[in-house]
């Protein structure tokens, strides 16, 4: 993968996606065989080191959002910095829910957005930091359709705006064609994609 490549990785519901993307930031560990992170072995590495080598480098935009409930969007946002410190954290974080469209709800609590805007308060999150790999699991599952179009759109333009490389887990063809590449999972095995497999 590349700077600013966008790679969809397809396969059917309970095809391994979810856990392929869990091995491949390094949040799970395989049964065998071997996962470098950035030309990092993670296998040397346990877990407090896997943390520190994603902090302000990887990203993460999860089905379920995955917010702090007692947190406000601003305080969300501000979480990743706080593990990657950096000068104007909360300048950084404003910004980011600016670019997402949330410049108004910096002090609601995710119980006062909508399952839209708290994805987008998810992609702020995800940026924040300047990760160089962001990594997108089933981002608009829980989402209706035109909320789900708009979330992908944000997610398309922060992508191409920070140049980060977006690995994007989904089972929907439509979505997966937006990619610069496709993989499909089947079998335990990852196979790249014609343009024409992913059209069809």
């Amino acid at each position: 993968m590349f700077p600013g490549e966008s790679v969809a990785i397809l396969g059917q519901s309970g095809a391994g996606k979810s856990t392929l993307l869990g091995l491949l930031a390094g949040l799970d560990a395989p049964s065998s065989g071997e996962l470098s992170l950035f030309g990092q072995p993670l296998s040397s590495l346990d877990e407090d080191g896997r943390a520190r080598l994603r902090a302000g480098r990887v990203g993460f935009v999860f089905q379920n959002f995955q917010l702090l409930p007692t947190l406000t969007a601003l305080e969300n946002v501000l979480l990743p910095l706080e593990l990657s410190p950096q000068p104007d954290a909360e300048a950084r974080a404003r910004d980011w829910l600016t670019r997402v469209g949330l410049g108004e709800r910096l002090e609601h609590l995710p119980k006062q957005l909508s399952g839209g805007e708290q994805q987008r308060v998810a992609l702020a999150r995800a940026f924040v930091t300047g990760a160089e790999l962001v990594f997108a699991d089933e981002p608009t599952g829980n989402l209706d359709p035109a909320t789900g179009e708009r979330i992908i759109d944000a997610l398309f333009d922060l992508n191409q705006q920070a140049g980060t490389t977006l690995v994007l887990v989904t089972h929907d063809h439509a979505l997966a064609r937006r990619c610069d590449r496709c993989l499909r999972l089947a079998d335990g095995k990852l196979t790249e994609m014609t343009r024409e497999e992913v059209s069809a």
